[in-house]
């Protein structure tokens, strides 16, 4: 079975095509980037996969339930997600502990599996040193950390990420995307993400789709193992 299955999806904006048959599929256990240029069209393929925008024509199946019968849990985060002002008033801590409320659960008081579960997202992102600090005080790229940080708390079957590591140095992105993959290998979770840095992920993903764009077309999926 596929988490994701798109088949023949075109998009336009107005009347000017932007995606032309493109056709993509992700797997369970499976970590897989999207690259291309800029201008590629990327956040595009993922927002019209995900419903955010209405594709032009073609088919998109996003599965209903998990390898375990449960009902699937997606995990997305947008590029630049991290908007808080200065007066949010949450700290970090508070904020990442949220995640683990996502399904049912806001009355229920967090276990210690759950404080683990939140501790380790934020160690994973770089920070935990900062989990009593207000989220208003935090840069931009610490807010982007965060966000990401809560949904590893949320422990979704499904991740779709967009540029998750602008902002982080080479050691951090590393130690972010061994995680991906130690999440998709040991966990069977599903990571689709968009990057730039095709070839620092080499080591860690199991495949990559390419936007490119033929001569007189538009941009079209290419794909590659890693």
């Amino acid at each position: 079975m596929s988490y994701i299955k798109v088949e023949d999806l075109s998009f336009y904006y107005d009347n000017e095509p932007v995606l032309q048959d493109v056709s993509y599929h992700v797997d369970p256990g499976e970590f897989v980037i999207l690259t291309g240029e800029n201008g590629a069209a990327k956040s595009t393929l993922v927002k019209a996969t995900l419903g955010l925008l209405k594709p032009s024509s073609g088919k998109v199946v996003i599965a209903k339930e998990n390898t375990a019968g449960e009902k699937l849990s997606i995990g997305y985060i947008p590029q630049q997600i991290a908007s808080f002002n200065v007066g949010f008033p949450s700290t970090v801590l508070e904020l990442v502990n949220s995640g683990r409320f996502s399904r049912g659960r806001w009355f229920k008081k967090l276990t210690p599996r759950d404080h683990a579960h939140v501790k380790k997202a934020l160690e994973s992102v770089d920070m935990w040193q900062m989990r009593h600090k207000r989220i208003g005080e935090l840069s931009g790229g610490q807010k982007q950390r965060i966000s990401l940080a809560r949904v590893f708390a949320k422990d979704p079957d499904l991740f779709i990420l967009d540029e998750p590591t602008t902002g982080m140095d080479e050691k951090s992105r590393n130690n972010f995307y061994e995680l991906l993959q130690h999440s998709a290998h040991h966990h069977g979770k599903s990571i689709l993400m968009i990057t730039h840095d095709h070839e620092d992920t080499k080591q860690y993903v199991d495949r990559q789709i390419r936007l490119v764009r033929k001569e007189n077309s538009q941009w079209r999926c290419f794909h590659m193992n890693s």
